[in-house]
């Protein structure tokens, strides 16, 4: 099952006890800044689930799949989210625990 924005914000409202309204305008809110920040080259961290980074693709040749003409891709910046270290916990819990394992034994 995924999450779209409208359970997103259903689920926001019923943890904080905001309306579905304030819940989507503070969503809304949010998105905004993480954009406008990353639309300026800044880093957003977020400390426990992530950092949203803004990175450079370098130019590079690739080939068009119909044609097999090689044609040149320009350079572009990217948005990238890399995950928080809580964030890894709740999603691979195993992974955690073989690593507090493998430090209690030296």
């Amino acid at each position: 099952m995924s999450l779209n924005k409208a359970q997103l914000v259903s689920s926001i409202a019923n943890a904080s006890g905001l309306t579905k309204v304030q819940s989507e305008k503070a969503l809304g809110a949010t998105l905004e800044a993480i954009k406008g920040e990353l639309a300026k080259g800044e880093n957003v961290t977020l400390i426990g689930f992530g950092t949203f980074t803004v990175a450079e693709r370098k130019a590079r040749t690739g080939k068009n799949p119909q044609t097999g003409e090689t044609i040149k891709i320009p350079a572009r910046k990217v948005p990238k989210f890399r995950p928080g270290k809580a964030l890894h916990e709740i999603v691979d819990p195993k992974k955690s625990t073989k690593k507090k394992a493998a430090s209690k034994k030296k």
